[in-house]
């Protein structure tokens, strides 16, 4: 007899913003859904960015039926490659996403490995024993799709990321049509998006944008610089769309940003003119006021054109006074310093920057509060389960379940890890399993841990005093002064009295003897140095016996 329980497990995007990554279990065979990245917070010094913990998976690819992949966001599609390494499995998307997934694993050098499937929205897909209905919603990526998940124990909806824009860019409205059939048909379960559950009213169409944009345009002197995310193909067709209005050449620039509007283009998701598009090096050399450049950077990464702009370090071209600057996107939670001082620093340089709380060059791809009651009221589910979101964010969302009338006890708030069960259309609460967080740092995935992030946060913070000493390994004697070394901890006109009465007290304990002399030295150059500096460095002893 077959197993009537479907299991659905967050590994990732519940209680944070990004990294979404969940798993559908039935009968033995695994369904996943999205495989994204997050960015690190401030605090995660090192970090490039951090995937989901799919360590339950691990050794149970042969029971992964397939990946399907939302849209082509970063938060969506970010660990591909990480992900297809263990498990290679097909991956189910549109032709836009799958384009995006495609240079993504181009750039992995694992494009001619992957087993992509392309669908479109209003196809039905039998991926294993999960039947799968795509259906289109609006977001601020063109192709982006919800799921209805279909199997014995019930129907789960999967939204996606999604808005009701009535006028979006690529004029293909959120299907509601499909939305209302799914009611009609009976959804057991309901997970959707959660990112805007603390915003009340509409999220605006992102045609307010095209006469932001024309704004800015008409009063530029100098050339535009416009920084997004290099996934928004939308924003692509708007900027384009606007250099086309405005008589201006457009060049993209940064190889994630022009890899993706090629992709685009080839697939007629950006339609560009081919008398507006130019390379960067042509634009260079064109007059300023007849150019926008667009360009990665918007959340102020060091690493990003725009860092690099702003510190006056980037190798192309540097910004100068006269340039206008526009940072269309909002700032990931947790990156609203990044984001202004580095507006700060193009703001002294002289050029003219302009963002989304001065003018309407960004607007939101996600749903607000009452968007998210609509499609509570479309739907109609049995039990809903808010997801994408921080805690907050996810238990407002919550809340406004509780508001369109599903009863408290068919909403279930959920984090990573959390697993949720549903035999016969009846959804409770199952084990945990670990759902954390792996960062990823240049080659390494996983092998960095908090410890080393709090290590790293201490040295950052306190500096580091480094004591050297050279010893005779028969009599213990000090063979010569000993070395000591500081950095991040105090100035060079400081060192000149502190250094020598530090190593006057290492002499001292080296001199005296003891049964554990490297840890009586950093016990006490820490005292020593706390009660003059009242500063605690981190203080290492190397000991070499001669």
């Amino acid at each position: 007899m077959q197993n009537k329980k479907l299991r659905i497990i967050p590994l990732g995007g519940l209680g944070e913003v990004g990294k979404n990554m969940m798993a559908y279990e039935f009968n033995d065979q695994i369904l996943v859904v999205d495989v994204g990245l997050m960015f690190p917070d401030n605090d995660m010094l090192g970090v490039d960015y951090i995937i989901p913990d799919f360590e339950y998976l691990y050794d149970k690819s042969h029971k992964v039926s397939g990946i399907i992949i939302t849209h082509g966001h970063e938060d969506h599609i970010g660990a591909i490659q990480h992900v297809l390494t263990q498990l290679p499995v097909p991956v189910f998307g549109t032709p836009l996403t799958l384009g995006l997934v495609e240079v993504k694993l181009a750039r992995n050098g694992m494009a001619s490995k992957a087993d992509l499937r392309q669908v479109q929205a209003g196809e039905i897909v039998q991926i294993g024993p999960f039947k799968v209905e795509f259906f289109h919603v609006s977001h601020s990526i063109p192709d982006a799709v919800g799921l209805a998940i279909s199997t014995p124990a019930g129907m789960v909806v999967h939204t996606g990321d999604y808005k009701f824009d009535q006028t979006p860019v690529d004029n293909w409205p959120t299907d509601y049509a499909k939305l209302a059939e799914l009611s009609r048909r009976g959804v057991d379960l309901l997970l959707s998006d959660s990112t805007n559950s603390e915003r009340p009213g509409w999220t605006p169409s992102e045609r307010v944008i095209d006469p932001a944009l024309d704004d800015v345009f008409e009063n530029a002197k100098g050339r535009i610089i416009i920084a997004t995310f290099a996934s928004l193909i939308s924003r692509m067709q708007q900027v384009a769309d606007a250099a086309v209005r405005n008589k201006r050449k457009l060049a993209f620039v940064g190889t994630s940003m022009v890899d993706n509007a090629k992709m685009a283009r080839k697939l007629g998701y950006l339609k560009v003119p081919d008398d507006t598009l130019v390379a960067i090096d042509n634009a260079l050399n064109l007059p300023d006021g007849q150019v926008v450049l667009m360009c990665t950077g918007s959340q102020g990464e060091p690493s990003s054109i725009i860092g690099r702009l702003s510190a006056g370090t980037n190798r192309q071209f540097d910004l100068k006074p006269g340039d206008t600057v526009v940072l269309s996107s909002h700032p990931i939670p947790g990156n609203e310093e990044a984001v202004s001082k580095t507006i700060n620093r193009m703001l002294r340089i002289g050029a003219n920057v302009i963002y989304d709380s001065i003018a309407s060059v960004h607007v939101s791809g996600h749903a607000s509060q009452e968007e998210q009651k609509l499609m509570l009221n479309l739907v109609r589910p049995k039990y809903f389960m808010p997801i994408h979101g921080e805690l907050r964010q996810l238990m407002r969302h919550a809340e406004l379940a509780r508001q369109v009338g599903i009863p408290n006890e068919r909403v279930f708030v959920a984090e990573n890890g959390q697993v949720i069960e549903m035999i016969d259309g009846v959804v409770q609460l199952g084990e945990r399993i670990p759902g954390g967080y792996v960062f990823v740092e240049g080659g390494t995935v996983g092998e960095m841990d908090r410890a080393l992030l709090k290590e790293r946060e201490q040295l950052a913070r306190s500096g580091i005093m480094l004591v050297n000493l050279g010893i005779d390994k028969y009599s213990n004697r000090l063979l010569e002064e000993p070395e000591i070394i500081t950095r991040g901890f105090v100035s060079a006109e400081e060192a000149e009295t502190l250094i020598p009465a530090v190593r006057k007290r290492v002499v001292d304990v080296i001199h005296n003897g003891g049964f554990n002399v490297e840890k009586d030295i950093v016990d006490v150059v820490r005292s020593f140095v706390f009660n003059e500096t009242k500063r605690r460095p981190l203080v290492f002893v190397t000991m070499t016996k001669v």
